[in-house]
């Protein structure tokens, strides 16, 4: 799996509220890939997201509060589909635990989990709505 970071999701009880705070408060630029139910903003050759919280931990099938899940997840995006599965393995073999198999998603794509020894989440997504550079970069649409 290669060594980098893509996006990440910060599980939030108010997305209006916080997409405030980064948008306006902050001055950070909006995707237009946001909407009323997720909101994007690219940070250099990362993206921050923010997404409610029952919402992410229903999608990595995780309580919402507790030791399982933080209001936090990390991801990086791969380039084909058939990539997720090899990436999640690939974490597994190496001592992670399998959270949420690859698997089709609702918004169009493909992505699974995995915890770190240490329980952090990590989700393997591949996107076809957002495209990747040559570094493996998330380029969100403007």
């Amino acid at each position: 799996m290669d060594a980098r970071l893509n996006i990440v999701t910060l599980g939030v009880t108010d997305l209006k509220r916080a997409r405030d705070f980064y948008e306006h408060g902050l001055g950070w630029k909006a995707s237009s890939a946001s909407n009323e139910h997720i909101a994007f903003f690219q940070l250099g050759g990362m993206v921050l997201a923010l997404y409610p919280n029952d919402h992410l931990a229903a999608d990595a099938m995780q309580k919402p509060a507790g030791a399982g899940f933080r209001g936090l997840t990390l991801a990086q995006n791969v380039a084909a589909k058939e990539d997720v599965a090899a990436a999640l393995r690939q974490a597994e073999q190496a001592g992670g635990r399998a959270v949420k198999p690859a698997q089709d998603v609702f918004w169009g794509g493909h992505s699974g989990y995995f915890a770190d020894p240490d329980g952090h989440l990590w989700e393997v997504a591949w996107n076809p709505h957002f495209a990747l550079d040559e570094r493996g970069e998330v380029i969100l649409p403007r």
